[in-house]
């Protein structure tokens, strides 16, 4: 079956704004709710289960079969009828794909509905004649393959294992239709698997005639290793687990597996494996409106999966059939970005002692870059990754002026690594920004493991082809005045901004230190209605990972985002440096963070506009009071970072807080703006 397929005051005021967004677009306006496919969790949808080997009769009734032995790198099970409207409008489609994609992909094409007329199925086979055609008259195969509607489409590699499952794109579905499609789902899936790559959309809903039959999941054969056990390993593990991985033994072979059940039945048991620490929306209480949150890098087992794998190291671990094992997973020896446009490396190594505790190490890089540029993928490569904690790399850009460490990692963050996190990499029409004359500034934890070593970290870029439709950007959501008493089990905190416009939120990056427990990002809309975007309850500091929505939320003017986060500082917390300290803001581990990431971009503004900080929206301005000196307004509200509409002592230049509580007329610990005006007159 070989078918083709496919410092003054001035100053101050000037740089007043950043503190988010900062352009004043009043009348910005969100794009519309996109209509289309929704991207689905790719383990709960099929991606990489295996398909028991079937045969099956095309119209001609000539015999075909989908077994070991393929001799096409991939099938395409495309389902469609002739009596389905949006089946009908993607055929010609379906025929341009099977047309124009490598001979090394086959398309069949698969009607399930059983009353569709003959004439127009043999005209649609004539219309797609490079595809097999298949009349599924009683269901055998759409339940097999475990179709969900007539435009559903199931790829399948060499190897029987499904490999994309979901729509062709998004240019028809239930009361729309568009001139052409923006995402080619099935296209860019097929393309990303021939040059050796997952794609970046595995899995979504496929709009269409649903069938009716109950899609029941074919357990025979599927505990074994070489079934079942292999592939979920596969999808879940051995990027880390593996020969040459940053895991601390391999899972890539059956012997390795053996060898290290019982250790997997702990963690899988207690979830700490694979790392993932977002709580299902569907489950939870806490939020006041409803909202599935779909995350594209989602990294938690099925409960299928788990019970499976916690079965099988539980037995006596049976191999199976060598025939069902699915492709080797194949990991670049390099970067996994592809070949980078430009790398950047420490010009010396840095040293790594061999037992106690680092303070953070700051390297700078010069870019020496003469030319702005758009970077559609980073890349962070540790030189000694088995003592590099964590990496966050800030920038410094030319004319922008001294910033803290503090305020480079708030509004500065470009990226960052974690183990098992090392890539941001960004779709077509989205892309960072890398001014020209940039210098990099990483902040580099080390934990020594015993052994005294160096490091050498080095970072990578790929440049976009072309400027993007959306800038990607990073802003932090900080409490600079975190007090967590001494002994304190679940003390609570946090930080909030209320949007001065429209953004879109594409994911979220928490950061707390030791005594950081549990945390949750929540909206709030200008109707007092809460949602909670991301549940952390079980914060774990070795595992800073970024959460990413499969489809970006649009937020309004107005809506408040609000980062909450609890520390245990009691002396139940075994990572707890010391239970009987009032912990503080601080860089070192053994101080505290409140720090909550946000990745977004602003719908509607053009990629490289320059953002003033801008500490409050228009609307907000206008409730604070009347101010005769428009220099001193300007540097009230740059120096009010939290936007409380007071300045607390550590937001004041150092020189002037010995004369803060001669101002603080109140004595509250504040000064408000009428204080400062008063101070001022004095």
């Amino acid at each position: 079956m070989n078918i083709k397929v496919l410092s003054t005051a001035p100053c101050l005021a000037y740089l007043l704004g950043i503190v988010f967004f900062g352009i004043s677009f009043s009348s910005l306006r969100a794009d519309p709710i996109r209509k289309g496919p929704k991207p689905l969790k790719p383990a709960e949808h099929g991606i990489g289960q295996l398909v028991e080997a079937f045969s099956f009769s095309d119209i001609n009734c000539e015999q075909h079969a989908l077994t070991s032995e393929q001799a096409t790198q991939f099938t395409a099970f495309c389902f469609t009828s002739t009596s389905c409207p949006l089946s009908r409008k993607y055929l010609p489609t379906l025929a341009e794909l099977a047309q124009s994609t490598p001979a090394h992909v086959q398309y069949v094409l698969v009607n399930p509905i059983q009353s569709d007329n003959e004439e127009d199925m043999w005209a649609a086979a004539q219309q797609a004649r490079n595809a097999i055609y298949v009349h599924d008259t009683d269901g055998k195969l759409s339940r097999h393959l475990q179709a969900q509607t007539t435009t559903d489409v199931i790829v399948v590699d060499a190897r029987r294992t499904v490999v994309y499952h979901g729509a062709i794109d998004d240019q028809y579905g239930f009361g729309y239709a568009q001139a052409e499609p923006k995402q080619h789902f099935l296209r860019d899936a097929i393309q990303s698997l021939i040059n050796g790559q997952q794609p970046s959309i595995a899995a979504t809903d496929a709009p269409g005639c649903n069938l009716s039959y109950e899609a029941v999941k074919d357990t025979a054969g599927m505990t074994t290793y070489h079934g079942e056990i292999s592939r979920i390993l596969q999808r879940n593990c051995i990027e880390c687990h593996r020969k040459g991985g940053i895991g601390p033994f391999p899972l890539d072979t059956y012997e390795d597996v053996v060898a290290h059940a019982g250790m997997i039945q702990t963690v899988v048991t207690n979830k700490t494996m694979p790392p993932w620490f977002a709580q299902d929306s569907r489950s939870s209480t806490t939020s006041t409106r409803s909202h599935q949150h779909i995350w594209k890098n989602d990294r938690s087992l099925t409960a299928d999966d788990r019970n499976d794998l916690l079965a099988w190291v539980q037995s006596d671990h049976p191999r199976g059939n060598l025939k069902d094992a699915p492709k080797p997973a194949i990991f670049p020896n390099d970067w996994h970005i592809g070949k980078p446009d430009r790398v950047w490396k420490f010009s010396e190594p840095i040293p790594v002692q061999a037992t106690g505790v680092m303070p953070y190490q700051y390297i700078t890089i010069d870019t020496q870059l003469d030319e702005s540029k758009w970077v559609q993928a980073i890349e962070i490569q540790p030189g000694s990754p088995e003592v590099v904690h964590h990496v966050i790399i800030t920038l410094q850009i030319p004319g922008q002026g001294k910033r803290s460490s503090a305020e480079r990692e708030e509004d500065g963050l470009w990226a960052g690594y974690v183990p098992g996190q090392s890539v941001w990499k960004y779709p077509k029409g989205f892309a960072r920004y890398l001014p020209k004359g940039s210098r990099l500034i990483f902040q580099m934890h080390y934990t020594p493991n015993g052994i005294a070593t160096t490091d050498q970290t080095r970072v990578g870029v790929v440049y976009a082809d072309e400027p993007p439709e959306h800038e990607v950007r990073i802003k932090g959501l900080s409490n600079h005045r975190i007090r967590i008493p001494p002994g304190a089990k679940h003390h609570r905190e946090e930080a909030s901004l209320q949007l001065p416009v429209d953004a879109t939120l594409l994911g979220f990056l928490p950061h707390m230190h030791l005594r950081g427990s549990a945390c949750r990002y929540e909206v709030t809309d200008t109707t007092g209605t809460q949602e909670v975007l991301l549940d952390i309850p079980h914060y774990d500091f070795n595992w800073q990972l970024l959460y990413r929505y499969a489809e970006p939320r649009t937020f309004h003017e107005g809506d408040t985002i609000t980062f909450t986060a609890w520390f245990d500082n009691s002396a139940e917390n075994p990572a707890n440096p010391d239970p009987t300290q009032t912990v503080r803001w601080g860089q070192q581990t053994f101080e505290e963070m409140l720090l909550g990431y946000v990745e977004y971009f602003l719908p509607g503004v053009p990629p490289g506009t320059p953002l003033m900080n801008k500490a409050y929206s228009q609307k907000q301005q206008e409730n604070l009071p009347a101010r005769d000196n428009k220099n001193l307004q300007a540097v009230f509200l740059r120096l009010d970072q939290d936007g409380d509409h007071a300045l607390s002592k550590e937001e004041i230049p150092k020189r002037l807080r010995s004369r803060f509580d001669q101002f603080d007329f109140d004595r509250n610990g504040l000064l408000s703006y009428e204080e400062v005006q008063q101070s001022q007159a004095q």
